[in-house]
């Protein structure tokens, strides 16, 4: 691993009791807020390197401010207070520090319990404005977003999806479009599903045909119509991002929901029902000519097989599926 190695003992820092911190995976909302209460500039850490095993992703950040405020974590617990402390250090001076922990790393006491080794990137991000406006454009527009960043001068730019590799020296994040789940139906299991998606962080639309003017309480959604079925879906767009589920127990709405998905790209579908009412659509697909191969996109019956029996159980399976479907980052090292 060829970093440069942190040889002192951070300095001590007023670290949370718990670590809510760790609880913040998409650090977007987060600077956005920190941005609107004045922030100007933050720390950015990110994980650029892992030999061996690591709690956290490649690419995983955390962010830190010059008053200490913190979100997201680049590692189980292990190094997070040593990273926090190098970047106010970074902050105040406007250097990078590229930091190695693990093991044979020379930083004896901070080690991973995994048994790997890491090197994470600490940047000062000097023009937080900037930054957070090309990142949530970019989500506004359901793009993936690339940004490449040199290793040693912390500098990044941004770089098309299509662009060759990234040359040795530099580090290509990844931002994926943000997961979307379409949700057709209004009963409780429909509910459920909306609340429970939107706290794991999938954005979430609602169609709920002839439904109540005012959207459901407890759930924040991208959208939420009331139209007609035939005249609401043709405007859902289902991209690479989105999965699309019917749970509205009528099986011709259901097959509309099916057919409208299927004839998009997204990643996931789904209809809520019975093994035997999910025989009798697959059969209704294949006589309208849907091959076998696309029909294997769909979750049907919708969920895990966990012996869910009320909607919050229900709920859990289904989104359970989505998540572990859903587009995941694909961030780039090039070292030397």
């Amino acid at each position: 691993m060829t970093v440069n190695s942190v040889l002192s003992t951070p300095t001590t820092v007023d670290w949370p009791a718990w670590p809510t911190y760790g609880l913040e995976d998409d650090l977007l909302p987060r600077l956005e807020a920190w941005q609107r209460s004045g922030v100007t500039t933050a720390a950015l850490a990110t994980l650029v390197q892992i030999v061996g095993s690591s709690p956290r992703p490649l690419g995983s950040e955390m962010a830190v401010t010059a008053d200490g405020r913190i979100a997201g974590y680049v590692s189980g617990g292990c190094v997070e207070g040593a990273v926090a402390a190098e970047a106010g250090e970074v902050i105040s001076s406007g250097r990078p520090k590229l930091l190695d922990y693990g093991a044979g790393s020379p930083v004896l006491d901070v080690q991973l319990t995994c048994g790997g080794r890491i090197a994470i990137l600490v940047r000062r991000l000097d023009d937080l404005g900037r930054h957070v406006a090309h990142r949530r454009a970019e989500r506004r527009a359901r793009r993936d977003c690339w940004l490449d960043i040199d290793l040693e001068h912390g500098s990044e730019h941004a770089v098309a999806a299509e662009a060759p590799g990234p040359r040795t020296g530099v580090f290509r994040q990844h931002y994926p479009a943000m997961a979307r789940l379409v949700l057709v139906g209004g009963d409780p299991i429909t509910l459920a599903v909306a609340q429970l998606a939107e706290q794991l962080g999938l954005e979430v639309g609602l169609l709920r045909p002839y439904g109540p003017s005012a959207p459901p309480p407890g759930v924040r959604l991208a959208f939420y119509d009331t139209r007609a079925l035939a005249t609401a879906l043709p405007a859902v767009v289902c991209d690479q991002a989105t999965a699309i589920y019917s749970l509205t127990h009528d099986i011709d709405d259901d097959e509309s929901v099916l057919l409208h998905g299927l004839a998009s790209p997204a990643f996931r579908l789904g209809v809520l029902g019975s093994r035997r009412k999910a025989d009798e659509r697959r059969a209704r697909l294949i006589a309208r000519g849907v091959p076998e191969s696309e029909i294997a996109r769909i979750d049907m019956p919708a969920g895990i097989d966990m012996a869910a029996t009320n909607p919050r159980e229900i709920a859990l399976s289904i989104v359970a599926r989505v998540v572990a479907a859903r587009p995941r980052a694909c961030p780039i090292a090039a070292f030397a």
